[in-house]
């Protein structure tokens, strides 16, 4: 069997930065879609990635964590609520590989999604699952997540992203 594996696109990528839209059709395609993204991720290597990483404007998220059991497929998700605890962790992305920083985000999210038949889920998640989920939020949102650093380590990491692709 012929594992499909799809092009990653790198930082400054505009489809970076290129707001998705729903997914309305729950079909084979979706899932062959979705199992490619999945191929992709591993390959990177990653633990989340979007659709729009892969220069494809469509709201669905591949996240595989041990905290979540695994592989976990989100389709159309979006954040119904965030906790005003907040939470540093390390964030990168598969579309700028070698770069990290630190983020703040809330640490406790709800979130309502689709999975892969079209039928509506709402699920919390805490910690590190919960920033990778917000995470890819933003990223299908059109926001990069250096729009979530300060303007001197965005333009720091900016920098060191150049200097590691010269």
């Amino acid at each position: 069997m012929t594992v499909s594996t799809l092009t990653i696109r790198r930082y400054p990528d505009a489809a970076l930065a290129t707001p998705c839209l729903p997914v309305s059709s729950f079909d084979e395609d979706l899932k062959s879609l979705v199992d490619a993204l999945y191929h992709t991720m591993k390959a990177a290597p990653g633990v989340g990635i979007t659709a729009a990483h892969c220069g494809l404007a469509y709201r669905i998220v591949v996240i595989e964590l041990d905290e979540l059991g695994g592989r976990c497929d989100y389709i159309n998700p979006e954040l119904i609520w965030s906790s005003p605890e907040q939470a540093e962790f390390t964030e990168g992305s598969v579309s700028m590989p070698g770069v990290t920083e630190t983020v703040t985000r809330p640490r406790h999210v709800r979130i309502r999604y689709q999975d892969l038949s079209g039928h509506t889920h709402e699920e919390s998640l805490t910690g590190f699952p919960a920033i990778c989920m917000q995470h890819e939020i933003d990223q299908l949102d059109g926001i990069f997540w250096l729009q979530r650093l300060s303007r001197l380590k965005r333009e720091r990491l900016i920098k060191k992203w150049q200097k590691l692709n010269r």
